[in-house]
């Protein structure tokens, strides 16, 4: 499941716990993430799933489960 993965990388990329990601977390606001955080997170989910996200797709990208839904609607070429 795209969720189960992304909660995997936003873990090891940010050291969060994972009692605190769930699809409706915010990064700023629920996980206090700051823009470098986001960034990091954003290439190592871009490397994990083969996609590429556009910058100017990045300030929709600001839930875990907005994350998740790009995923699925752009899947690896």
């Amino acid at each position: 499941m795209t969720f189960d993965k992304v909660k995997e990388i936003i873990i090891d990329t940010l050291n969060f716990d994972a009692d605190e990601i769930k699809p409706e977390s915010d990064f700023f606001k629920d996980l206090k993430a700051d823009s470098l955080d986001v960034v990091e997170l954003m290439m190592a989910v871009e490397e994990n799933f083969g996609v590429t996200i556009p910058d100017e797709e990045l300030p929709n990208l600001h839930t875990v489960e907005s994350v998740v839904k790009y995923i699925d609607e752009h899947p690896a070429a």
